[in-house]
């Protein structure tokens, strides 16, 4: 087992479980990706609450992990070599988990998967976030209207791509991977947290719908969204 004690981040979260992975997260789309994996995967880890309401993220401790103040981030006491390794970024750590475990990352369908990942972390997660912002939360005070209507406009236009490629699959690149981890939480916070369908064409879409259905129907993503619990 390895001493974790040299990363700051242990002072203010101290390990319950040392030798399993530390995860530092909150149950954002981002932050559900990792725990869902590391669920899906079996792995143990010791899921860590960072709250953004007392401004956690932004802790001496959490930036020494993440000079970035974003979750989810991890330690893994056993990375490669048996050394301890510490990871940020999402999209990152989903890879490295995989490749970790020989799992959910086919390598058949690699490249696709690892296409479908990126969609998600450079068009997905950036619009809908935004979206939700001016849709749902601080942003709906604007009374400018163009910037709520490029976020829906782009989101929109993604979901049809989604749902295009989606035609005759039940999931994202054939195999359920990494990248359906990435993109359906996703969904879920459009749907549910922001309430937008509405607002970006949800009903028309023919293969949207179900897939997030099936995804969340999964016991390890039911397991996954609830890690770290809140108080």
């Amino acid at each position: 087992m390895n001493n974790l004690s040299e990363y700051p981040i242990t002072r203010r979260w101290p390990p319950r479980r040392p030798g399993a992975i530390q995860l530092y997260s909150l149950t954002t789309p981002n932050g559900v990706k990792v725990s869902i994996a590391l669920e899906e995967l079996g792995l143990p880890y010791d899921a860590h609450l960072v709250s953004f309401s007392t401004n956690d993220q932004m802790s001496p401790e959490f930036l020494s992990l993440n000079p970035n103040n974003k979750i989810p981030a991890i330690i893994d006491p056993n990375g490669p070599g048996g050394k301890p390794l510490a990871l940020f970024e999402s999209g990152a750590i989903l890879i490295y988990l995989a490749e970790k475990t020989g799992k959910l990352l086919p390598a058949a369908q690699r490249y696709e998967v690892l296409q479908w990942l990126m969609f998600q972390m450079g068009g997905i997660g950036p619009m809908f976030g935004q979206l939700g912002y001016f849709h749902a939360f601080a942003g709906k005070e604007i009374e400018d209207p163009r910037p709520k209507e490029r976020y829906r406009a782009e989101s929109e236009r993604l979901l049809k791509v989604l749902d295009a490629a989606l035609e005759g699959r039940e999931w994202i690149a054939g195999e359920y991977s990494i990248a359906d981890i990435a993109i359906a939480p996703w969904l879920r916070s459009l749907r549910d947290g922001y309430k937008a369908t509405d607002i970006v064409g949800w009903g028309a879409l023919k293969n949207t719908p179900a897939y997030l259905d099936r995804f969340l129907a999964r016991p390890a993503v039911q397991r996954g969204l609830v890690q770290p619990p809140r108080p």
